[in-house]
């Protein structure tokens, strides 16, 4: 297993709020971690930096080889119950952090299983010859729309409030997240990412970069450079995973 990441602020914002970290401990095991901050920029870095730093750091002290997928999500539901109380804590002790918060989607993987977590609107998608399938679903109020039948997923896309989020870390005394248990095996991918490159960029265009990009170390940098052909108003992160 392999991974590779990288940030970048885009073509319209000065600031960074993305963040991410890839932990290896192992050639079968790793933590892939991405946040997108919010809360102005005084605070949205802040938020993303302090949860992935909480969060990455306490799987790193509570895991264990070999273990079982329900040990996996317990192990996650609590790192994020770590990130939530710290991120929050924060932003009730300082002005400047008042409304502070994070997504936060995060993969663990074991072998040949994984278990992806999941706070907010950034996604994880596996990706394979098979095809392509976001493996989250975006804590959101246009994703509630569609689940309501109230818009399609077309519709979706161009919404007014596509970015308005309904769960992230930090920004209420406790969260809860999304786990998704999955198998993997060798010739799949794992991508990580936040919306500013998945609202800019189709399924199937990042398959076609995944799966038939010649090299795959270059892989988010080709992401990036096509999110900021397109304009980049957000900030772009990603982390390729190859099985």
């Amino acid at each position: 297993m392999q991974a590779w990441g990288l940030t970048d602020p885009g073509c319209v914002r000065a600031q960074n709020q993305d963040a991410f970290q890839i932990r290896q401990f192992s050639d079968k095991s790793a933590l892939c971690v991405v946040c997108d901050g919010m809360g102005g920029a005084k605070s949205g870095n802040i938020a993303s930096a302090l949860a992935l730093d909480v969060f990455a750091g306490q799987v790193e002290r509570s895991r264990k080889p070999d273990m079982a997928p329900q040990e996996i999500e317990q192990m996650l539901r609590t790192a994020v119950y770590l990130a939530n109380e710290t991120v929050y804590d924060q932003s009730q002790q300082f002005a400047d952090f008042s409304g502070m918060g994070t997504t936060l989607v995060a993969a663990y993987l074991e072998g040949s299983q994984t278990v992806v977590a999941n706070v907010g609107d950034s996604r994880c998608y596996l990706l394979n010859r098979d095809g392509v399938r976001c493996i989250t679903r975006d804590h959101s109020l246009v994703q509630l729309m569609v689940q309501r039948g109230e818009l399609t997923g077309e519709q979706a896309k161009s919404y007014p409030g596509k970015n308005f989020i309904t769960r992230a870390i930090g920004t209420e005394p406790k969260v809860e997240c999304d786990l998704f248990r999955l198998t993997v095996q060798k010739g799949d991918s794992l991508l990580l990412c936040s919306d500013g490159l998945s609202n800019l960029l189709e399924d199937q265009e990042m398959l076609f970069e995944v799966v038939h990009g010649v090299n795959k170390q270059l892989c988010c940098q080709r992401l990036l450079d096509i999110a900021k052909q397109r304009g980049a108003p957000d900030n772009v992160t990603s982390i390729l995973a190859v099985i």
